[in-house]
């Protein structure tokens, strides 16, 4: 199912989707960085400056980079549908999304108005430029598949997430009087569930058979899956917005049932895999779809039982879970082999073959990525600990993820050196 749907004739140059997904890491080393510097009011409440700095950090300066990095990659591939200058797009976008998210989290970390206002100007300029280039070669294009349908409607997932993130970052600024809880509830839940989740499954109904050696995803819950996201999260911006607590309870509830519909049907499907050796795309996303299953259990327990929200251990446990525990896990997962994958290819297309090509686990070999994976489990696993013993252990959970972080930075930019010294190394 995978293969078939893929097209490598208009493929991106290299520059343009790697300069995001090398700088990408470096973001999660600076949440571990505020973790160490101010780790216990990280874990106080999801409402204090250094946790929405340290959520902001992952959310944007990692989760989005990679993104907007993949989907520059992905577009042409499996949609068909090539940005008309994609390293331009890349040489604004790049820079605009890692300053915007420094400017994020500093005005968060310091109650800072001109932080906050050159950060939305910043992000607000990544976003239209990408989302018009995007759209722009995406929405000519039939919806043949399911994931060029996830595809497009998490293009639309971003532009809500950017807008509302866009109107929240002016309330701040300007000391706006507005209903902040629920819109940011609604914010993330579109960032999270529209943008991340939507985006998420599309890809992986490419990248998991084609990478993991898996069966393909069953046709009709890969076409329903990511509008069936969509849609409960239209009705449930609605209730929010009529303020009515059952059905915005409702909609957790079916997200909650959605995402692990989803989670359980890739643990199926890679139980069913033609490869016996586990590699780190493969414990990454066991160790992520894991994660996404209790991070989905807890969002229907909070569902159930609002009063669970009122513990103070509660929000910070399930933002942990959440981030940590899955989406951060299931992005690295798929940079383990996209990476070494563009690499390989982008040799190929410089017309290296037979002994010139070496193999992708070459380019990114597996033994640092285990490690490095070892390392990231421990990090997340005592980052979750420390919601219980914030004075004692959320230092120490910091110092491990800052040492997760640049270990895969690490890896990744070597991946690319030695990309580089085989083009040098080449026959004319």
């Amino acid at each position: 199912m995978a293969s078939g749907m893929l097209s490598f004739d208009q493929v991106p140059p290299l520059a343009a989707p790697l300069r995001f997904f090398v700088t990408a890491p470096l973001f999660i080393a600076l949440a571990g960085l505020l973790a160490v510097i101010d780790g216990p009011a990280i874990l106080a409440s999801r409402w204090t400056p250094a946790a929405l700095a340290a959520t902001h950090l992952l959310t944007v300066g990692f989760m989005l980079q990679v993104m907007l990095g993949a989907l520059i990659q992905v577009l042409p591939v499996v949609a068909g549908a090539a940005l008309a200058r994609p390293l331009w797009v890349a040489r604004i976008v790049h820079p605009a999304i890692n300053l915007g998210a420094l400017a994020l989290a500093g005005g968060f970390l310091w109650s800072a108005p001109g932080w906050l206002h050159a950060a939305g100007t910043l992000l607000a300029l990544a976003l239209l430029v990408f989302v018009v280039a995007a759209g722009s070669a995406l929405f000519r294009v039939p919806s043949t598949s399911p994931s060029i349908r996830g595809i497009k409607l998490s293009l639309a997932g971003l532009a809500v997430v950017g807008g509302s993130g866009l109107f929240m970052l002016l309330a701040l600024a300007g000391g706006w009087s507005l209903p902040l809880l629920a819109l940011a509830d609604l914010h993330a839940a579109w960032g999270l569930a529209g943008w991340a989740g939507v985006l998420l499954a599309a890809v992986a109904y490419v990248v998991v058979p084609m990478f993991q050696l898996t069966p393909g995803y069953a046709a009709r819950p890969a076409w329903g899956f990511p509008l069936f996201l969509f849609t409960v999260l239209l009705a449930w911006s609605a209730a929010l917005a009529f303020d009515a607590e059952w059905p915005a309870r409702l909609g957790r509830l079916l997200l909650a049932g959605g995402g692990a519909a989803f989670a359980l049907q890739t643990l199926r499907l890679q139980a069913k895999r033609r490869r016996a050796r586990p590699d780190s795309t493969f414990r990454y996303w066991q160790f992520g779809l894991y994660g996404a299953l209790l991070a989905l259990a807890m969002l229907a327990a909070g569902a159930l039982f609002p009063a669970l929200a009122d513990d103070p251990q509660w929000t910070p446990a399930f933002g942990l879970v959440l981030l940590l525990g899955a989406f951060v896990p299931l992005i690295v997962g798929m940079l383990a082999k996209i990476v070494p994958f563009l690499l390989w290819l982008d040799l190929q297309n410089h017309g290296l073959v037979g002994k010139a090509l070496p193999p992708m686990n070459k380019l990114l070999p597996e033994a640092p990525m285990q490690r490095q994976f070892r390392v990231f489990v421990a990090a997340a696993g005592l980052a979750l600990a420390a919601v219980f013993l914030p004075d004692w252990l959320s230092r120490p959970a910091g110092a491990l993820l800052i040492a997760a972080a640049l270990w895969l930075a690490v890896n990744l930019t070597q991946a690319a050196w030695r990309h580089g010294r085989q083009l040098q190394q080449a026959p004319a």
